[in-house]
């Protein structure tokens, strides 16, 4: 059995950067992930680097240093991640009052200012004026995140990384400590084990007997195929909905029925946004569901309908482009801050999982997360424990 320093499951740009960092240390590590070609949330991200939007200490420095290490990490890495800064137009949703979400938004890092709809068409040409009551902008940043979990991976492999296309089907116990991962027929160990499997955590954990407080969303999008059309900016209606169906169905009582396929924790909710790549794909979306079956089907043809009607309203010369739907899982954690450490009673294993919103903050986060695992304090790391959800995990 080939044994390791490090295993890290999940090759998402959160496995992938964090893989990368500890090769960075010096660390002997395998990257486990399923999927030759990635079908995950990083596949299906929009990409988006809201550093700006942070509100804690924490949210608001790691928010500064991502974009910073963005700006320079296609150099870093030795490969293009189209990185590149975008206006965000952000529409109110209807129903909601410009002025209180201007106050909810006024403890970011960067607050965003209110713009007028004559402003917003000028940044956005392609946008209806008259589905524009109030818009606010902020500067954004934008990646390709399927380009940047793949630079991670090449940049890992070139430090002695080893990457291994498999299901991670079980962590391997001895009493009360993970040894190493078996996938299949063979096995390997690892001094430690460092979960970084997204909307699949939760479901990776349980069969091994291990609770943990990471839940998931069932998030649906278009990918619209390049229009011959151009965007100049990101479209994306606010408040976001999403981070309030969170909070509600990752409430303490809720948490055992995370453990019961065929429930709904609340109904679904659907943020309108747009954005196109460099290549000219449009991604549009985004439905989101808490349905505690990972496997769970929806009805991928009324959910469509729902995205283009919606997202159409901004951008009505988009709502009828021939693309596809996608469907796939993405992690939250109850405080919308991500499960970062050793979990609570268990030797050799960790979490690098629970982002709901993970590119801003993940280069940044990963580099923290190695330099303490090889002796360097941290002032954040430690606030990330899982232990702060204690009463959940018993």
């Amino acid at each position: 059995m080939a044994n390791y320093d490090w295993i890290v499951i999940g090759g998402g740009i959160t496995g992938a950067a964090l893989s990368y960092e500890l090769a960075r240390q010096g660390g002997s590590v395998l990257l486990v992930e399923q999927e030759a070609a990635l079908k995950g949330a990083t596949r299906y991200s929009y990409g988006g680097l809201a550093h700006w939007a942070g509100k804690t200490p924490l949210l608001k420095a790691l928010g500064e240093e991502g974009i910073q290490r963005y700006r320079t990490l296609s150099e870093e890495l030795e490969a293009d991640i189209q990185f590149r800064e975008l206006d965000l137009l952000m529409p109110i949703a209807p129903g909601y009052s410009a002025e209180a979400v201007e106050a909810d938004l006024a403890d970011c890092r960067i607050p965003p200012r209110r713009i007028s709809v004559e402003v917003a068409c000028e940044l956005e040409p392609l946008l209806a004026p008259t589905a524009l009551e109030a818009v606010l902008w902020a500067q954004h940043g934008h990646i390709n995140p399927l380009l940047t979990a793949l630079a991670f991976q090449n940049a890992f492999q070139r430090l002695g990384g080893s990457l291994l296309i498999t299901t991670a089907t079980a962590l391997r116990r001895q009493g009360a400590g993970i040894t190493g991962v078996e996938t299949g027929a063979d096995c390997y160990g690892a001094g430690q084990v460092v979960v970084c499997a997204g909307g699949w955590t939760r479901a990776l954990l349980r069969q091994a007997g291990i609770r943990v407080p990471i839940y998931f969303t069932h998030a649906e999008s278009l990918e619209l195929d390049p229009p011959g059309l151009q965007l100049r900016a990101l479209v994306m209606s606010v408040p976001v909905q999403r981070l309030e169906l969170e909070r509600q169905a990752a409430h303490p009582d809720r948490d055992p029925l995370w453990d019961e396929p065929g429930h709904e924790l609340g109904p679904p909710i659907l943020d309108a946004g747009i954005l196109q790549f460099v290549d000219g794909s449009i991604r549009m979306g985004q439905i989101s569901r808490v349905l505690t079956d990972p496997h769970a089907e929806v009805d991928a043809a009324a959910s469509e309908a729902q995205i283009r009607e919606q997202a159409g309203r901004y951008l009505p010369k988009l709502a009828h482009l021939p693309g596809r739907w996608y469907h796939c899982l993405v992690a939250f954690s109850a405080d919308h801050q991500p499960l970062v450490g050793s979990l609570p009673g268990w030797e050799g294993l960790q979490l690098f999982s629970g982002f709901s919103n993970p590119l801003p903050i993940v280069p940044a986060l990963a580099r923290r997360f190695a330099q303490q695992a090889y002796g360097q304090a941290d002032e954040w790391i430690p606030s990330l424990s899982p232990e702060r959800f204690a009463q959940v995990l018993g």
